[in-house]
């Protein structure tokens, strides 16, 4: 343990972050007249806004607390999280996946899902996908709770409930816009709190060599060195790492998972959408040392850490390093994190609910500004469940172990149901259909078989997950009636008439920005290698 020395001007910090989130969406709440502005922000913000925002929405627990986690466990490892299971399928996204979407002017995945295979697809999605939301919510709400828990000695209950009603007050008054323009501000707050981090713990541990001296584990700095065999600290093979982490995972959740596809549909045109996950990439490297190393230099201060909980990798070295003050400035950047991540899954969860349930099946042919209620209604709904899944999370050993689970058995097959629709033309509406249930019964009936929820098997269910749904969905197409090509263009890859995006700025070009990325993470790679 950490002895923690918090003051009031810690509690003045935290506070005034409270007041400011709140008031932005108070003052944008007069902005929202539509429900495409309340879902979509009217398409109208900046690349530069939706480009952090696009990363911003995804620095929840499992990015602060599950990667410094996941570091004090398995080493730099860890980094593949972000150096092969980030970077490739976000170039992806901005190339291939934004044309598609922004085309077709679809609020949801589960609206692509219709227009490629049918109705069923896309309900049985959306049924999915809620719930996917919520589970996730309940993750931030819990890493929030046990993080005041320890530090500001209060109940897990209590935690939660603060959670809930901030997240609940900004989003309500200020729909997508309120969530974006603070995940934003959450950015430049995490990076505030993990730079001075990282800065600290190097320092006082004598840089990078007497951080490999001081926790005397080689093998806790290799990435790739040791994965020609299952012997190294994440017990895994580099097929497994390359497959099943870099490829179906990560574009699974990349590509499909409209929490972090909404921020960029929110830009102001199809150039802005297309340059918002490449800007988001380029801060996302950076995340791959700010948010792991802090778990390596922690666990060279407490080598036993594994014994209490991997968790507290990151508060406890925030405890450790950094002086009154500073640790408001710390404790508030956790606290944007997690607000940041259930923020983004709550209107996710709204979006899908109000359009793809909601209007589908419910009430067809209502005025907008009763979809414009039933959305607002919908976040009330969505955090009082993600009340409750925050309790589901006590049940695993960490976070990291749950997160995994969870995108093995709902993204990656729904990664293979939207690979084969997007350049498979001859894949059918029940092709698709029977391939999406199979896989994601596949990835639950493994799961049950083992209960074994380590990244390790996480990687090997989501691989099989995957198999199962191209298998399945390749069979019953080749059986079923396919489509005419009238109703695919705009939505397969062969039969989308290409626009080229203009820039006249070098440096604001798609594919410039992609490869400059990825030289970067190869190079990146290579050193940790």
């Amino acid at each position: 343990m950490v002895e923690v020395n918090d003051t009031w001007l810690d509690y003045f910090i935290i506070g005034v972050y409270f007041v400011f989130v709140l008031g932005i969406g108070a003052v944008l709440r007069t902005k929202m007249q539509t429900s495409e502005d309340y879902f979509l922000s009217g398409r109208s913000l900046p690349s530069w806004i939706t480009g952090l925002a696009f990363l911003g929405a995804n620095l929840g627990a499992l990015e602060i607390l599950g990667m410094g986690a996941g570091a004090a466990q398995y080493g730099i490892m860890q980094s593949h999280y972000y150096w092969i299971g980030a970077i490739p399928a976000m170039v992806f996204v901005a190339l291939f996946m934004i044309p598609f979407y922004y085309a077709s002017r679809v609020h949801s995945v589960p609206g692509f899902l219709k227009l490629r295979y049918n109705e069923a697809t896309r309900g049985f999605n959306a049924i999915l996908f809620a719930i996917f939301m919520i589970l996730l919510s309940g993750i931030n709400m819990y890493a929030m709770a046990i993080v005041f828990q320890l530090l500001l000695g209060w109940s897990l209950t209590a935690s939660i409930i603060l959670s809930a009603g901030i997240v609940l007050g900004y989003v309500t008054l200020g729909g997508l816009s309120s969530s974006i323009y603070n995940e934003v501000l959450q950015f430049f707050l995490i990076t505030l709190g993990l730079v001075p981090l990282v800065l600290f713990g190097l320092i006082d541990v004598g840089g990078l060599s007497g951080l490999r001296e001081s926790i005397g584990r080689a093998d806790f700095f290799h990435a790739w060195s040791n994965t020609g065999s299952a012997d190294n600290p994440m017990a895994v093979h580099w097929f497994a790492i390359v497959f099943g982490l870099g490829f179906v995972q990560s574009f699974g959740y990349w590509c499909t998972d409209f929490l972090v596809v909404q921020r960029a549909l929110a830009a102001e045109d199809e150039a802005a959408a297309q340059r918002t996950p490449l800007i988001a990439a380029f801060p996302k490297l950076m995340y791959g040392v700010l948010a792991i190393f802090p778990g390596l230099i922690i666990l060279s201060i407490l080598p036993n850490l594994g014994e209490d909980n991997y968790n507290m990798a990151v508060p406890y070295a925030m405890a450790y390093y950094f002086p009154t003050g500073m640790l408001g400035v710390g404790l508030t950047a956790l606290l944007a994190a997690f607000m940041s991540g259930m923020a983004g899954n709550v209107t996710a969860f709204n979006t899908v609910w109000t359009y793809d349930i909601y209007k589908a099946y419910i009430n067809r042919d209502a005025p907008d500004r009763h979809y414009l209620n039933v959305g607002r209604i919908a976040t009330v709904a969505g955090v009082a469940l993600s009340v409750l899944a925050a309790y589901l999370v006590l049940g695993f050993a960490s976070i990291i172990d749950y997160v995994q689970l969870l995108h093995g058995i709902f993204l990656a097959p729904l990664f293979g149901t939207f690979l084969l629709g997007m350049f498979w033309r001859r894949s059918t509406g029940w092709g698709g259909f029977f391939g999406l249930v199979t896989g994601t019964a596949t990835g639950v009936i493994l799961y049950l078989i083992s209960l074994d929820s380590s990244v390790g098997a996480s990687m090997y269910r989501a691989i099989w997950a995957w198999i199962a749904c191209v298998v399945v969905t390749i069979a019953v197409s080749l059986v079923t009636q396919p489509k005419p090509d009238s109703e695919l263009r705009g939505i397969v890859w062969g039969l989308t008439e290409q626009k080229e995006v203009r820039e006249e700025a070098w440096y604001k070009k798609p594919w410039i920005l992609a490869v400059i990325v990825l030289a970067m993470t190869l190079a990146l790679n290579v050193y940790f290698w």
